[in-house]
């Protein structure tokens, strides 16, 4: 049978997806009652392959051997903020590692890596979650809320890699009326079969679908779902996206540096990724809470051979239910990760997520800036602030003004603020925009 588009591109990019699946089908069917075992074989796997080859996690570690898991070390994001080839292990060069930069929604940004057949798990383990809802990667339409890189060439990539994986984007950075009044006619037009993308751009689609009194169901038949990542969505958000696109919601917890951690499932549970990461729910001590306790959620890359993500403190709160198991681990809730709306002068909102497509241009391999907040504190003025070992030198500052300029619109003021410490909320994590409107 012949691959199709999205896994041919899979394939010509070395990403072996098919091996990959395979292995995937046969973590699934491992029984409950062995899963535990699973677990305990892939974490030691794991921690014994880096300590085997890679500098920097036996250095971070201290130690050659790990006898108790709860001994190894929790990692912070922080303790990545140095230059990739420093972190890889060996035998991993770059043509054979997937590199990207994380979001720095938590104000800690940091360059990662993934050996590639740890990546194509990645995209199996979407795949297969996807699948529960009817949608197929290779033929499925995808009406995708991102937002897309401005550049010429930064654009035209992104464009093409829609076109490879059968996504139709629209660009969130204005979403005025006007441009969503275009978005609604793409969907006339258009036979989607869902809807991704970050949650406040498409509630705020939602709102739009109100005011102007349409289901979207009812203009586009072919719609089945709409699945929403990046921020919180709320119970007033999720019933109002459910009203107005007349489909179930999915609501998706992930990470770029590791994987997709929770998806919520058709029978409404918020399930955990238990194929490719372990998570754990750790006290402000590091010590591991029971199933129902509320606490920093840590999680265990499985497979990334290239880069150690091991015991990695994402910067999150969360519980995990008293009903879950090694197999099925539910989330009962995630704590965090909202954005507020930014509110122009020329009455543009965009999304507080935005300017993780601004903060890219400030984030540097040599790992200068540490962390880093946005404040809106009047409708054209902004403050960034940020905790670096040297000051942003002009020519950055100039090039984020110009980005600013370019993904926002142009007069909006920036103040940079460089200090010693940012302003953390009472859990320790960093908001990294907030109006103060």
């Amino acid at each position: 049978m012949m691959l199709s588009l999205f896994n041919i591109t899979l394939k010509i990019n070395g990403f072996p997806i098919v091996k990959a699946q395979q292995h995937l089908s046969e973590i699934l069917a491992i029984p409950e009652n062995e899963y535990f075992d699973f677990l305990e074989k892939s974490k030691q796997e794991i921690v014994n392959f880096h300590l085997q080859n890679n500098t920097f996690y036996q250095k971070f570690i201290g130690k050659t051997a790990i006898e108790n898991w709860n001994e190894i070390p929790v990692m912070q994001k922080k303790d990545l903020q140095k230059p990739l080839k420093e972190r890889l292990s060996k035998g991993f060069p770059s043509h054979k590692i997937y590199v990207n930069k994380t979001s720095g929604s938590s104000g800690d940004p940091f360059v990662f890596a993934k050996d590639k057949y740890a990546h194509a798990l990645t995209w199996a383990s979407n795949i297969y979650r996807f699948g529960w809802y009817g949608i197929d990667f290779n033929h499925s339409l995808q009406a995708r809320f991102y937002g897309i890189p401005l550049d010429f060439i930064g654009y035209k990539k992104e464009r093409f890699k829609d076109f490879l994986t059968h996504r139709y984007r629209f660009p969130i950075f204005d979403l005025s009326d006007a441009v969503l009044e275009q978005f609604l006619i793409d969907f006339y037009q258009k036979k989607f079969d869902y809807i991704n993308g970050y949650t406040s751009s498409i509630v705020l689609f939602a709102k739009f679908l109100k005011r102007r009194n349409v289901v979207l169901k009812t203009i586009c038949p072919n719609l089945k779902v709409c699945m929403v990542t990046s921020e919180m969505l709320f119970d007033d958000d999720k019933k109002l996206l459910q009203t107005q696109f007349g489909v179930p919601i999915v609501n998706e917890y992930g990470a770029s540096e590791l994987d997709l951690i929770a998806f919520q499932n058709p029978n409404k549970e918020w399930q955990v990724n238990a194929e490719t990461l372990y998570v754990e729910i750790l006290d402000e001590n590091n010590n591991v809470l029971p199933y129902g306790e509320e606490g920093r959620i840590v999680i265990t890359s499985l497979f990334n051979k290239a880069h150690p993500f091991i015991r990695y403190d994402i910067g999150d709160i969360g519980i995990l239910d008293e009903k879950s198991t090694p197999k099925k681990p539910i989330l009962k809730k995630l704590i965090g990760r909202t954005n507020d709306v930014a509110v122009l002068p020329s009455g543009k909102k965009s999304p507080g997520l935005t300017f993780y497509y601004i903060t890219k241009s400030i984030i540097e391999d040599d790992g200068n800036v540490k962390e880093f907040i946005i404040k809106q504190t009047k409708i054209d003025t902004f403050e960034i602030e940020y905790v670096s070992e040297k000051s942003l030198t002009s020519a950055q500052i100039n090039q984020i003004e110009s980005a600013i300029a370019l993904y926002l619109e142009p007069g909006l003021q920036f103040h940079f603020i460089q200090k010693k410490l940012l302003d953390r909320s009472r859990r320790g994590k960093l908001k990294q925009f907030q109006s103060m409107l």
